[in-house]
């Protein structure tokens, strides 16, 4: 920028080009970099900042009322108490003699608190006086998350939305909020579009029906979980006052039929809808198929009392059904599943899990008439065979994604047809779908010219032969073949001869697996930034060391139960990797040099009781 002392650029650069600039970066460590040019850049990017994330900190209050003075313009706080980070540098650490101050030594959970030396109490939470910090500091504030924060009461939330009336979304997710906070939201946000109350169990029918009637002409989408005082006399104010809800996720154990008939009846505009009812039965889902026309996302959870009857509503009515998921739905069959396939010929996601009356004939009914499906998932489904996989293949060209778990009838005849018919394929996740062996996995490595993603944990059929193919044939980014214990030296060197992009691998429980593997994967691999070797007996600390000494980029290495693995291997990994951020590794392995060195990012599989 300057040259023997005569600024070049920034006195032709407006601010405005400068705060452009920083808009199209889109990482907060470039951000931060580019901050550092000068004075004036990073004036121009605390500017320029919308967003601000925190998680659970050491004096959480005190650092809202720092970054409101720093960041003027933020529009987005989000708050996560369930995440621990503890800050660096000056702020929050405990001071000498100040015995009182925080200390950054011990991240916090959300709902612990520490005693200080005299007796007070440092809370590690956001209290009311960081809500108010919020309010005063973020005037222009839109979005607002406060996930996990327990000691957040009404007064903070009153307080806060009498500052911040341009708020479009709240997440109050675990929050001990009442009705008196609800209420105010709705008196003073009158631009309120999305409102998660998962889990506020101080919530009742009171609060939620009040913001319902002074938010239902902006309020877009409204999530519930487990909150037991919130009944179908809440949801009958949504259908009647939110004419343009678009989207309900609902998990309660007492809502009714009465409820969802009245949001169904009510808001036609619902576009995504997410059940977890379980006495809600067939009455309430033919609504939906009657009513909600406009339906894309359908996803129902552990129903125990509705039938086929729903599906084939759901299929007559919701002609614009793109995501179907369905889980431990007992009652469903082929038939519903059919139905849906007919009228629903726009479908692209599909996810059976656990539905254990749901066989073959409904699969296959999905590959003739759903041509445009991209993404499938089956778990736990025992009756679904081969040849619904097949008819898979050959409707569905556009498939990119395919997740099988615990599917004992699929074999290496049902991967072959989607290798052949699915060449776009990016992602095949199979775990323990034992009759999937080499013949399968070598079709996808010839075919799947796309394959970035691949995961084979357990399938123990699979060895070398099936990994030199995909080696020779896929592009990977991601492998798992975690627990396929046919899988040696041979085929883990074609992965890393042949996949220079792989980022991630996870070879734990290979037991003929050594160094020469780990060698190879140094030099094929510059781009691994996960690895898991744990249970790994043959590999030393030889084949460590050739790995880390050229995958610079490394940020975790899981190495646990792996005997010859010794403390140097473990201070070979710590001092090699300048981006390590997490080593898993037992406990004995560490020694005193290497804690004090990299104590933070060292996990234990067992810890000292």
């Amino acid at each position: 920028m300057k040259m023997r002392g005569h600024d070049r650029i920034n006195t032709v650069l407006p601010d405005e080009l400068i705060l452009e600039i920083f808009s199209q970066l889109g990482s907060k460590s470039s951000r931060d970099a580019c901050s550092l040019v000068c004075k004036r850049w990073l004036d121009l990017e605390r500017l320029s900042r919308d967003t601000v994330r925190i998680g659970a900190s050491n004096n959480p209050d005190a650092l809202i009322k720092l970054l409101g003075r720093r960041f003027v313009n933020v529009r987005n706080v989000y708050f996560d108490e369930r995440l621990s980070i503890s800050l660096d540098g000056h702020f929050g650490r405990r001071r000498r003699g100040d015995p009182s101050a925080p200390s950054s030594q011990k991240p916090h959970h959300a709902t612990e608190k520490s005693v200080s030396e005299d007796g007070e109490i440092d809370s590690y939470c956001l209290s009311d006086a960081g809500l108010t910090a919020v309010g005063e500091g973020f005037t222009k504030l839109e979005k607002l998350s406060l996930i996990w924060c327990s000691n957040v009461t009404n007064a903070g939330v009153k307080y806060l939305a009498s500052k911040c009336s341009s708020l479009r979304s709240l997440d109050l997710q675990g929050c001990y909020v009442g009705d008196v906070g609800l209420a105010a939201v709705g008196e003073c946000c009158k631009q309120l579009e999305d409102l998660n109350l998962r889990f506020c169990e101080g919530l009742t029918d009171a609060g939620l029906i009040e913001l319902a009637v002074l938010c239902g002409r902006t309020l877009k989408s409204l999530g519930v979980a487990a909150c037991a005082k919130i009944t179908d006399v809440s949801l009958e104010a949504v259908g009647s006052h939110c004419r343009f809800l678009e989207t309900l996720s609902l998990d309660s154990e007492f809502i009714n039929n009465k409820g969802v008939l009245a949001v169904a009846k009510g808001c036609r505009s619902l576009k995504v809808l997410k059940l977890q009812c379980i006495i809600v039965t067939d009455e309430a889902l033919q609504a939906v198929g009657v009513f909600c026309s406009s339906l894309e996302v359908l996803a129902l959870y552990s129903f125990q009392r509705f039938t086929d009857m729903s599906l084939c509503a759901i299929g007559k009515g919701c002609k614009r059904l793109k995501n179907l998921t369905l889980s431990d739905c007992y009652f469903l069959s082929d038939k519903g599943l059919e139905a849906v396939a007919a009228g629903c010929s726009e479908l692209k996601h599909l996810e059976v899990n656990g539905c254990h009356n749901i066989g073959t004939s409904g699969l296959e009914f999905v590959g003739r008439s759903c041509p445009r499906l991209s993404e499938l998932a089956l778990l736990y489904c025992q009756k679904i065979g081969n040849y619904a996989l097949s008819e898979v293949g050959r409707g569905c060209k556009y498939l990119q994604a395919l997740h099988l778990v615990d599917c004992s009838s699929i074999g290496d005849e049902a991967i072959c047809s989607i290798a052949v018919g699915c060449r776009n394929l990016k992602k095949l996740h199979i775990r323990r779908c034992y009759e999937v062996g080499n013949k399968g996995i070598i079709a996808i490595g010839e075919n799947c010219k796309f394959l970035s993603e691949l995961s084979l944990q357990f399938c123990d059929r699979v060895g070398d032969e099936a990994l030199i193919a995909v080696g020779r044939g896929c592009p990977l980014q991601h492998l798992n073949v975690s627990g396929c214990h046919q899988i040696g030296d041979a085929g883990i060197i074609a992965i890393a001869r042949g996949c220079p992009q792989l980022s991630y691998l996870d070879v734990s429980v290979l037991q003929n697996l050594g160094d020469m593997a780990m060698a190879e994967l140094g030099e094929g691999c510059p781009l691994l930034k996960d690895i898991v070797i744990s249970h790994c007996r043959q590999i030393t600390d030889v084949g460590l060391a050739h790995l880390v000494k050229k995958c610079a980029l490394l940020e975790s290495c899981h190495m646990v139960y792996c005997p010859s693995i010794t403390t140097a291997g473990v201070a070979t990994v710590i001092s090699s990797c300048i981006s390590i951020k997490k080593v898993l590794v037992e406990k004995w392995k560490v020694s005193q040099r290497t804690k004090r060195r990299a104590g933070s990012i060292i996990s234990y599989l067992c810890v000292d009781l």
